[in-house]
């Protein structure tokens, strides 16, 4: 069985008619025509003179006609040099939100691609953002609190946020071709976009798990397409193709414009080619002679496609594959292989003879120029673009059918904004904890619901004509409903040893002043206190024992007219086996111990003062060791002299005046020593250390003294 498939492709300069007949799953080339515009009818892709495209287009249908007989429809297909492409990112705060689920993450997105499209209505000057249609669109990154992430799925933070390139179709392109071909006696089997056309039959869908490039080079733009992970994922469009290089030719060889662009074919190759410039000289011309001269221009072409590929595909793709006649550039393929960084070999000129399903005859005209206009009439009858209409929230919404679409897509069809589908969080509470406020955060709000013909549905849900679709708005979250042991956690008891026995302190919780419990609801603007046993005087006063409170003050007396506070007598309270104070922290598993104490003494004012009572001096008399003492400081009382054992009392007023120290002699060891004289006979006689000495002599520590008679 056979079919004849007529297509068009119209373009900025021409517009190629072309016959195909279908054979089981093979196509075969039948004719060709083509006409190029007698004005600039065309820009950029899009249709400006709708009457004079028509009349292009029927002088194609007419000499197809006078051939091969009436034709009545046509595969048409819209330039990819009209699609817009607009780079937004949205972020997100999800510190009060909950885990990110895939359902989340479609919405972001979708924000992300709502934002896109609004602002490129913004910049057409559109009244709405409907007027484009979207085609698809491709996540560059995710990041988390400003890191970038690989998946937001379960992810918890501050901030997320997704950085998307979203495609659009203007409404305007696919109207003004209806109008062309309707005015020209034509109407539109099917619809398909260039770039589409162009992949669909050289890249397989077998192929589309990798990431290519197809990147059409016309006279005027330069037309680019990316798979990857089995579909077409991204396109874009260069205002720099062709034409540049047959312009550069022209001005530097003075050629017009035919003769450039004749010259351009021929040097795709031939080595050499022969010209005859405006003055009527003739030349020849090598081929590294004419890529010298218009060497910049080459470079401009490579890179301009180049960063165009890095914006929409955030790297260099596997494979490069270039269509169209501009593609016949010398160099473009080793040029842009190496601004790509990419071997030589994964840059290539693909042609008409590529096209698997194409059976190839002597009527098949070569190349890459014929690669696109051949797409268009097989993927246009493989993969035709419809028109649907679907119902959302009771409104007719009308689709540009490119991929599979989904409940999203019908959201930015109806111009709905996604960030007001979510409900908002419930109103946050305020409360007081011992002076501090803390913020208490209601509910969550929750996601928006789908109904897709009365059935719950997701936001990634497949859509079909006639379908009817129902998005209501997310509930709102509630105020917070939490208790004190909700807000404070676990509400410990804390077990003091006091003296031995195990003392069990509850913490006191009051709100609004009034004693509450764990279970108590708490409400905004509420002052909550916590009191606990903190420090050794609170145990004292919790455990009834407020009488050891006043033997355990600081103990102060005043010397010489100054305040001396004593620490280092015996401790009256320990923590731990340590000398604690009143205002000591304590903890849960302490141990203090209280013990009454009698008061210092004298010479506990000496030692804190690093003082001694008396002078000592130790020797040796007659064989029987003694110390020998004199007073270093006098201590007073209210004028009467104190020992060192004498007590203190707080407050007491002291005067201690130092003595001067003066040498020990001979003659002292007479207040310590008990000499018996009543036995005594012949003269006495004294030795210091087995030397004669004096009673006047002075004295050192350690010294022998001897006393005889004889």
């Amino acid at each position: 069985m056979t079919e004849k498939i007529f297509s068009l492709d119209i373009g900025t300069r021409t517009v190629i008619g072309l016959i195909l007949e279908k054979k089981d799953a093979n196509y075969e080339l039948i004719d060709y025509y083509v006409e190029e515009h007698q004005e600039r009818a065309m820009l950029d892709g899009q249709i400006h003179d709708v009457v004079a495209v028509a009349e292009t287009i029927e002088k194609v249908k007419l000499h197809l006609e006078n051939s091969h007989g009436p034709l009545k429809s046509v595969c048409v297909a819209a330039a990819g040099r009209a699609l817009k492409t607009k780079r937004t990112q949205v972020s997100k705060e999800i510190d009060q939100q909950p885990l990110m689920s895939k359902e989340d993450i479609l919405f972001l997105e979708l924000s992300a691609v709502q934002k896109a499209q609004y602002a490129l209505a913004n910049e057409a000057l559109e009244d709405t953002s409907t007027e484009y249609y979207c085609v698809g669109y491709s996540v560059i990154r995710y990041q988390l609190d400003a890191q970038t992430i690989g998946s937001l799925i379960d992810q918890q933070g501050k901030t997320a946020s997704v950085e998307i390139i979203a495609t659009f179709l203007p409404k305007v392109v696919v109207e003004s071709l209806i109008s062309s071909l309707t005015r020209a006696g034509l109407e539109m089997q099917a619809l398909t976009l260039e770039p589409i056309a162009a992949i669909d039959v050289l890249i397989p869908a077998s192929m589309r798990k990798l990431n290519v490039a197809l990147v059409d080079i016309g006279a005027g733009t330069s037309d680019i397409a990316l798979t990857d992970d089995g579909t077409v994922s991204a396109y874009g469009m260069v205002p720099k193709a062709g034409d540049e290089i047959t312009e550069a030719l022209s001005e530097h060889f003075l050629l017009d414009f035919p003769q450039a662009e004749q010259m351009k074919r021929e040097l795709s190759s031939q080595q050499e080619v022969t010209i005859t410039d405006i003055l009527g000289f003739e030349q020849t011309i090598t081929y590294e002679e004419a890529v010298t001269a218009i060497s910049e221009d080459i470079d401009a072409l490579a890179e301009a496609i180049q960063a165009e590929i890095l914006t929409l595909n955030n790297c260099a793709p596997k494979a490069v594959m270039l269509v169209g006649g501009g593609s016949l550039t010398p160099e473009i393929t080793s040029r842009l292989a190496s601004k790509l960084e990419l071997p030589g070999n994964r840059v290539a000129i693909r042609g008409s003879e590529a096209i698997p399903a194409l059976t190839k005859t002597d009527r098949l005209p070569g190349g890459p120029a014929y690669v696109t206009p051949i797409g268009i009439a097989i993927a246009a009858k493989q993969n035709p673009v419809h028109y649907i209409s679907v119902t959302v929230n009771e409104r007719a919404v009308r689709l540009f059918d490119m991929k599979q679409l989904t409940a999203a897509d019908c959201l930015l069809a109806a111009g709905i904004n996604v960030d007001k589908l979510y409900g908002l969080p419930g109103m946050a509470a305020i409360v007081s904890v011992n002076g501090k406020e803390v913020t208490i955060p209601g509910s969550y709000g929750t996601p928006p619901t789908l109904w897709l013909n009365d059935e719950a549905a997701q936001i990634d849900e497949a859509i079909k004509q006639g379908d009817k679709l129902v998005v209501e708005k997310g509930n709102d979250g509630s105020p917070p409903d939490i208790t004190v042991a909700e807000l404070l956690g676990d509400i410990p008891k804390t077990s003091i040893s006091l003296n031995g026995t195990e003392i069990e302190m509850e913490t006191k919780i009051l709100v609004n002043d009034m004693e509450a419990g764990p279970d108590t609801k708490l409400e905004d603007r509420d002052n909550i206190r916590v009191e606990t046993v903190k420090t050794v005087r609170d145990l004292l006063i919790y455990a009834g024992r407020e009488e050891w409170l006043e033997g355990t003050e600081d103990f102060t007396v005043f010397v010489n007219g100054n305040q001396l506070l004593l620490d280092n007598i015996p401790a009256y309270l320990q923590k731990n086996n340590q000398q604690a104070k009143l205002e000591d922290k304590i903890k849960n598993g302490d141990s203090i111990t209280y013990t009454s104490s009698q008061n210092p003494t004298v010479n506990h004012i000496l030692e804190k003062m690093q003082l001694q009572m008396k002078y000592h001096l130790p020797i040796t008399f007659n064989e029987e060791k003694l110390v020998l003492e004199k007073p270093a400081v006098k201590v007073t009382r209210n004028s009467r002299q104190l020992t060192e054992e004498d007590t203190i009392n707080p407050g007491d007023h002291l005067s201690i005046e130092k003595i001067p120290h003066s040498p020990f002699i001979f003659q002292d060891i007479f207040r310590f020593a008990t000499v018996n004289l009543s036995e005594a006979t012949g003269n006495f006689h004294i030795y210091k250390n087995g030397e004669p000495a004096a009673f006047f002599d002075e004295l050192a520590p350690h010294d022998e003294l001897v006393l005889h008679f004889q």
